[in-house]
């Protein structure tokens, strides 16, 4: 597959939902999230970050925004 075939990071995750047959609040919650996490890292794609880079997000979640740890899993 060609990187112009090849579909967002977005319609992946969505395809990939809706193959395991979550709930759409679920679909809706998990794309909100993969969302902010972008917005946070400055638009950079996941795919661009670490463990170090998630650990951040998750970290300013629980500090900033008052998170639940079930959220946060």
């Amino acid at each position: 597959m060609t990187e112009k075939n090849k579909p967002k990071l977005l319609d992946h995750v969505r395809q990939i939902i809706r193959i395991k047959h979550y709930r759409l609040r679920t679909e809706e919650s998990y794309m909100n999230w993969i969302k902010r996490s972008i917005f946070f890292h400055n638009k950079k794609h996941p795919i661009e970050m670490g463990e170090e880079k998630i650990g951040q997000f998750i970290t300013y979640l629980a500090k900033n925004d008052k998170v639940f740890a079930s959220t946060q899993n």
